[in-house]
This record gives structure tokens, sequence and C-alpha cells, in this order.
């Protein structure tokens, strides 16, 4: 309230006690005519007597700035170089309202100075709002920050990003399990890139090579399919141990016993090559921590033979008399059975995945028996050829 007051008595801002109805009907005949709905600036050059009386006869009122009539405005934008604004285009803004409260667009400068703000970093939606807080600062006398006005952020079908067409807020991403450092690198390269070809940066080595004058005016598309490359990019970079903590907790939530941290992350280090968000840990590899007890109907008709159970029978038996069960001499052990059989790999390997895992697909099967132990395995394998037989 002081600063407007300020601007009224050095005569940059005045009283306006247009009516809404008066506002509205200005604004409905501009519309009419084709013009751009502006402030008819009917308050501007009210006399103090004038005002002293208006202020006597009706208890409401507004401040709003007074912009020049004539000529340009032109300022620095960090992105979009020397930008030029006509008079003619701003709208004599009201600064403070009836009920004593300010506008953003005075509230912002006020708080900017007296915060020491050195640069007022926003989207380019604000960039016609610049020339009045450009002329506020020159009617107070401080000098004004840099400005640096970026491009939008665009769905795919280049709108602007939306609530309706997808999610806009942080925590969104963060509750779908995106890594906060993907995130952030892929949201550094909306508008901007280091000028070659690297794609992934810490936060240290943005910190270090970000610059506003590498940002483009053109709006940036938010690419979810760039952002799970880059998300399951960053998974398959991370070892495993760095993955427990964050995958541990999602284990819980769906009732699955995590076991140890070691065994954690034996499964992750399995899994993550397939994995684009750390749900995908639980959806694809709940397997790893509780037998399946029910099996899909399709995956059993497409993959469960009459000579399933015979094969798994020798199969549990063969693998229970290796000296060293890994998944190398597992692998070893089904391919000379498939040999002395005759049978293709698939016909072994398929309902051996379907009682592993109740999928009719993942990792080796060969890593998974390594991983659950082959007595697991004998126990899983049972239970299938009880419910399929």
């Amino acid at each position: 309230q002081k600063h407007a007051q300020q601007l009224v008595e050095a005569g940059h801002a005045y009283y306006c006690f247009c009516s809404s109805e008066r506002l509205d009907h200005v604004r409905e005949m501009q519309i009419a005519h084709k013009l751009p709905p502006a402030y008819d600036k009917h308050c501007r050059n009210l006399s103090a007597a004038q005002v002293a009386e208006m202020h006597a006869t009706q208890p409401t009122s507004v401040i709003r700035m007074k912009v020049p009539n004539e000529g340009e405005i032109t300022f620095s934008d960090i992105i979009r170089g020397s930008v030029t604004f006509s008079y003619k285009v701003v709208d004599d803004q009201v600064l403070l309202k009836s009920d004593g409260f300010p506008t953003y667009h005075l509230a912002v400068v006020v708080d900017d100075h007296y915060m020491n703000i050195s640069h007022v970093i926003r989207g380019e939606e604000w960039l016609s709002s610049t020339p009045k807080h450009i002329l506020l600062y020159q009617y107070f006398g401080w000098t004004p920050p840099a400005f640096a006005h970026l491009p939008l952020l665009l769905n795919s079908d280049r709108s602007k990003l939306s609530k309706r067409q997808g999610d806009v807020a942080v925590e969104d991403y963060k509750n779908k399990g995106y890594l906060p450092e993907a995130l952030v690198n892929f949201i550094a390269f909306l508008g901007w890139n280091p000028g070659d070809t690297r794609e992934f940066f810490t936060i240290d080595e943005l910190i270090a090579e970000f610059s506003l004058t590498c940002v483009g005016k053109a709006g940036a598309v938010f690419n979810v399919e760039k952002l799970d490359w880059l998300n399951s990019q960053y998974l398959q970079r991370m070892p495993a141990a760095s993955l427990v903590e964050r995958v541990k907790p999602l284990l819980v939530a769906h009732g699955l016993e995590p076991r140890s941290d070691a065994y954690v992350a034996q499964v992750i280090d399995i899994l993550k090559e397939r994995v684009i968000v750390l749900p995908d840990f639980v959806a694809g590899g709940s397997y790893f921590f509780s037998a399946p007890t029910t099996f899909n109907p399709e995956l059993v008709a497409k993959l469960w033979k009459p000579t399933s159970s015979a094969h798994l029978t020798d199969l549990m038996y063969i693998l229970e008399k290796l000296q060293q069960q890994t998944a190398t001499t597992i692998e070893e052990a089904l391919r000379a059975y498939a040999q002395e059989k005759n049978l293709s790999m698939g016909a072994i390997i398929q309902p051996l995945r379907l009682a592993l895992s109740n999928s009719g697909q993942g990792p080796s099967v060969y890593l998974i028996i390594a991983l659950i132990g082959v007595r697991e395995a004998q126990a899983r394998c049972q239970r299938a050829m009880e419910k399929l037989a």
C-alpha cells in the first residue's frame, strides 16, 4: 500500500473508481469492435479535486499504473535478446485492488527488489507482463533484475503441457518410480543442450555446464517415451546395491518379503535391463520373493503340454544331482537333457518358466533357478504339476 501510494503521488499511478458493470460493458464493446480488451483510461485524468470528491461519495477504488500513451519500451531477455513492446498494447494494470491487497504485478516487483532477486526466470507466457514490471522498476528508481523467459513445455501434439493430458507435478513422476536423477537430467534437456552428443549429466555436471544463453526459444515437447528410455538407462547404469533401499519399500508395500539386501541386489541385477521405472522390479520380479499359486490360463494353454510334467520331473532330478548349482551348470544340464531326449529347448524352457514364475517371458530360467535355489524350483515345479497335470 505504501508503494502504491508513492506511485500515485509521483504521478505514475492513479485512482480508478469504475464499477465492475462499467468495465464489463467497455470490454463487451471492445470485443464487438474487434479491439483487444483493455481499460479505456476513463479515470486516468481526474483532477485531485475530482479524486477527493469521488473518495467522499464512493467507498471503493483501485489504483492503476499509468502507462505512457505513446512510444515503446525495450528490454533485454537472456533467452530472446532485445524485446520491444509498444505502449499501446500495455494496459493500465490494476496494482492495488479495492480490498487493499496488491495484484501480482505490484507485489512481485516490490518483493523481488527487497529480496535482492538477481534473475527472474519464468515461462514465456509472462513475457507480455514484463513491460509493466520494467516500468514499475523505472518508476521506483530501482535497477531491474535480469529476465529470462523459458519456452513452454508442450504435449506431443504441441499443445501446452496440462493436467488434462498428463502428469505435470514432480510428485506424480516420483510416485510412478522415476529416479530423481533421471527426471532432472531429462528436464534440463527440455529447451537446452550442451552443444554436443552427451545425454547423461549428473547434478554437478549440470551445475557446471548449464547456461540460460543456450536455452532455445521454441517450445519443448515433453516426450514421455524419451523419459522412459532415460530412466531405464539410469537404472541399468546404477549399481544394484544403490537401488536396494529404493526397491525394498515397494516390495514390502506389495506384501513381499525382501529377504536380505544381498538377495534384493541380485534380483535387481537380473532385472534391471528389463525395467523402466522402479515399480517394474516388483511387477516383473515378484516371483523371486513369492512362489506363484495360480497360473494364467492363456499361458497354460500355450506353454503347458501333455509331456511337460514328465520333463519337469526328470529335470528336477538332474538338477538336484549337480555338484555346483550355478546358472552355467544348470544351463548345461538342461541342454544335455534336451539333446538326449531330442527336444527343442523351448519344449522344456517354456513349461519350466511357467512353473517358476507364471510368466511367458523374463530373464533366463537358469538365472532364476540359481537364485531361488534348486529346492525352491523343485517345490514350484511340483505345485505346477499338481495344478496343471
